[in-house]
């Protein structure tokens, strides 16, 4: 395994455990606090933390946006990848279920490819891959296990956490596609602010009041949890592991985050674990081993290097550092 395959790891593990808990942070927040407000206030907090971290980290000739590609990279992480997500995702939560949203918002990973076959050049998804996301799709619905009436009949709640998925989806490979030139703890520090800035303006365009907010003990510890766990740092894994190992990866978090949830519903809350959640588990990690033997597979690595460059014509491949950190979801 390489630095860049740890480094990854490390990040999907963090994301979807930050990802994870914010379900039930929501949910004890949103008694406390109107929806929207609750995201934009969320997006406040991140946002100092993750500027104040930026600048003492970052120097000071890496902290501005130089090309048309950073802004466009800001505006699709702040106005689509969390902004325009996440007040979808609180809103929608609103109207049904938390099971049915988990299955709308499991969508994320699935509708990934689609753009990225229409916008990324190096991203595609093979029947082998398709397997893979069809798989945690299955997996994440044994583990939410929802009611099917509710699912049938969610109406106005489902289709805006699918609006939701399909924000979040587009974002990230419009972030892919705008490229590297901001790390991506800069590029999401500055989109946070866009973040909170549309979310006030949404939440005061639907009559949302301040004096609403009840500041309890548990809304400050929800706020707190949302806006520097799952917020701040939670970003700056996930956005690194966009970078690291391409949107159609990266999104494969949402896969897993319902599993998290679920087990820390039953360490913290003493919530039970059904025998066909047991089964979604296994189900979800079946799909990441067919997902990850297909980035194992050797006509794929073949591939990969030769397009990278690294065979000459005399048959020698380049050093190691040549094909260290590929970049993207190639397929075979």
């Amino acid at each position: 395994m390489t630095a860049a395959d740890r480094r990854s790891l490390v990040a999907f593990a963090a994301t979807s455990i930050f990802f994870g808990g914010t379900f039930v942070a929501a949910k004890a927040g949103l008694a406390y606090f109107p929806p929207l407000l609750f995201v934009a206030l969320r997006f406040d907090v991140a946002a100092v933390a993750l500027l104040g971290y930026a600048a003492v980290t970052t120097p000071r000739t890496d902290l501005l946006p130089r090309t048309r590609r950073d802004a466009a990279g800001i505006l699709a992480t702040g106005v689509l990848a969390i902004g325009l997500t996440n007040a979808l995702l609180f809103v929608g939560q609103e109207y049904t279920t938390s099971a049915a949203a988990a299955i709308v918002f499991s969508l994320n990973p699935i509708l990934t490819p689609v753009f990225a076959a229409f916008l990324l050049a190096d991203e595609r998804l093979s029947l082998r891959g398709v397997l893979g996301m069809a798989l945690g799709f299955v997996g994440v619905a044994l583990v939410v296990d929802p009611d099917p009436s509710t699912l049938l009949g969610g109406g106005v709640g489902q289709a805006i956490l699918f609006a939701g998925a399909v924000s979040g989806a587009l974002g990230s490979v419009l972030i892919r596609r705008a490229g590297d030139g901001l790390s991506s703890t800069v590029r999401t520090a500055w989109g946070l602010p866009f973040a909170a800035v549309l979310c006030h303006l949404l939440s005061l365009a639907v009559g949302e009041s301040p004096a609403a907010v009840e500041w309890t003990p548990t809304a400050m510890a929800a706020l707190g949890y949302v806006g520097l766990l799952a917020g701040a740092v939670a970003y700056i894994a996930y956005f690194g592991l966009l970078d690291d190992a391409g949107a159609i990866r990266a999104n494969l978090v949402f896969y897993a985050v319902p599993v998290v949830a679920a087990l820390g519903g039953w360490m913290l809350l003493g919530e039970t674990i059904s025998a066909v959640a047991v089964a979604g588990f296994v189900t979800i990690f079946t799909g990441f081993l067919v997902l990850g033997s297909e980035s194992a597979d050797l006509p794929t690595q073949r591939g990969r290097i030769t397009r990278l460059g690294g065979i000459d014509p005399t048959g020698a491949v380049d050093p190691p550092d040549v094909v260290d950190e590929p970049r993207g979801f190639e397929a075979d």
